[in-house]
C-alpha cells in the first residue's frame, strides 16, 4: 500500500522551530517530487514548499521563504520540512504529498497523487 506518514508537529512558542518528517512507503519515492501543504481553519489549503525528485530544485511560498527549508533523503524514503522562526499565522495542519508536477504546477495540490494524513502545528504563547 502507498503511504505517506507525516510527523513532527506540535505546540511551539512564537520564534521557535520544528522539523516535520514525511516517511514514504509503497512506491518509488525517488521518482516523485514532494510538496508540503498546510491548511488553517476556515482557509484553503496552500502550498508551503516543494522539492524535485532529485532534490535539486526547491520552491517556497512567499510567506515561508527564508524561514522554512525542505529537504529529502531518498535512501531513507523521507522528506523533511525544517521550520524556523515560527509565527502564530503558521498554525495549521501540515500535509506532505508526492507527485510529478511540472514547474508551473508545483504549488498546485492537484498535481500530487499521494497524500499523508497531516500533522498539526500550533504556534502560540
Amino acid at each position: 500500500d502507498v503511504q505517506l506518514q507525516a510527523s513532527g508537529g506540535g505546540l511551539v512558542q512564537p520564534g521557535g522551530s520544528l522539523r516535520l518528517s514525511c516517511q514514504a512507503s509503497g512506491f518509488t519515492f525517488g521518482d516523485y517530487a514532494v510538496g508540503w501543504f498546510r491548511q488553517a481553519p476556515w482557509k484553503p489549503r496552500e502550498a508551503v514548499s516543494c522539492i524535485g525528485n532529485t532534490g535539486g530544485s526547491t520552491l517556497n511560498s512567499a510567506s515561508t521563504k527564508g524561514r522554512f527549508t525542505i529537504s529529502r533523503d531518498v535512501a531513507k524514503n523521507t522528506a523533511y520540512l525544517q521550520m524556523n522562526n515560527l509565527q502564530p499565522e503558521d498554525t495549521a495542519v501540515y500535509y506532505c504529498a508526492a507527485g510529478r508536477p511540472i514547474a508551473s504546477t508545483a504549488r498546485d495540490s492537484g498535481a500530487y497523487y499521494y497524500w499523508g494524513q497531516g500533522t498539526l502545528v500550533t504556534v502560540s504563547s
